[in-house]
């Protein structure tokens, strides 16, 4: 259900209302009383939009159409959540749907995961064990790890953004700029074409193209703006070629977007950082962008957009990026 002060809960009720054919059989992971509160903004026409108190998961399939399926997974708050504020209740309700949910795909009882927006202000302010993550990819990652029996290290994943036009996949994600340039390494980035050749290799059915961004200006200019092109971006490239992945570049960053934008040249842009690689898909329009984490064993999506704290329980949230989330994860689960 995301941080119940902020858009979640109502995106997902309006989703309900206004998309019965996507949110068939979906069920809210989350808080009866939170669910309840939102389907009363987005009420129309004074016609009360029904929240129904599921006992599985098996339940949301026997659900009516334009009825909000709701699992009771987190402890309720002693009070309701305040709207538009960073609060320790907020984000242990928000962390605590996120690790039922993930334990429930990775046992098989469900098929898929969306996940509405947190904010990792208030997973910080839960505190342990939730402030050890800096958002959903990392807390899922982990709990996958866990599931494996693995080290979190040997369980690499990528956030991978998306809409009708773009494709776009990240080497570093929740980091600084500084931090994130020193993971610009040739491992890093032929773990993350790795990932990319296999997870949307599958989801197209095809061996994907993928163009892979340089790090500096130009792509470096031989090596005039820096040489983080010859020294790591290239040896990736040559390798996964030698893999068998078709990796082309490293490309100036400031038109390869353009000659991948739908999909034209390339079916997905592997970018150095966060910025550089979702600033392109959200200047597209975030009310279809969809975030895929790649390389977890389930599948999850999640709409391309925050909290946004500053207009919870006004009515007014668009909820397109959540049923645009929702429609690829059924495409993915298959």
């Amino acid at each position: 259900m995301g941080d119940p002060a902020g858009i979640g809960p109502e995106i997902i009720a309006k989703a309900f209302r206004d998309a019965p054919d996507v949110m068939r059989g979906c069920f809210v992971a989350g808080d009866v009383a939170a669910l309840r509160r939102a389907a009363a903004w987005v009420t129309g026409e004074g016609v009360a939009l029904p929240v129904a108190v599921i006992e599985q998961p098996a339940d949301a399939l026997r659900a009516p159409p334009r009825c909000v399926p709701v699992l009771q997974v987190v402890e309720p708050p002693p009070q309701p959540v305040p709207l538009g504020q960073v609060s320790a209740d907020g984000g242990r309700m928000a962390g605590d749907a996120v690790f039922w949910a993930a334990r429930a795909a990775l046992r098989g009882d469900i098929a898929a995961l969306v996940t509405a927006p947190l904010q990792k202000e208030a997973l910080a302010a839960a505190g342990d064990p939730y402030a050890r993550y800096p958002g959903h990819t990392e807390l899922l990652q982990a709990v996958a790890a866990e599931h494996l029996g693995r080290p979190v290290s040997q369980v690499p994943v990528r956030m991978m953004l998306a809409n009708d036009e773009l494709r776009t996949v990240l080497v570093s994600i929740h980091v600084s700029l500084r931090r994130a340039i020193e993971q610009v390494t040739a491992e890093n980035i032929l773990q993350t074409l790795r990932i990319t050749h296999q997870s949307v290799g599958a989801a197209l059915q095809k061996t994907p193209r993928i163009a892979v961004a340089g790090l500096n200006p130009h792509a470096g200019e031989g090596g005039l703006f820096g040489t983080e092109e010859a020294d790591a971006i290239a040896p990736a490239i040559a390798q996964a070629r030698a893999e068998g992945i078709d990796a082309r570049g490293p490309f100036a960053p400031d038109t390869v977007f353009m000659r991948a934008r739908g999909f034209a040249e390339f079916d997905v842009v592997v970018a150095m950082y966060h910025d550089q690689g979702l600033i392109p898909v959200k200047y597209l329009g975030v009310e279809q962008g969809v975030n895929v984490t790649l390389g977890l064993p389930l599948v999850r999506t999640s709409p391309d957009h925050g909290t946004a704290f500053d207009i919870a329980g006004r009515g007014v949230a668009d909820a397109s990026s959540l049923i645009a989330a929702t429609r690829m994860a059924r495409q993915l689960s298959q």
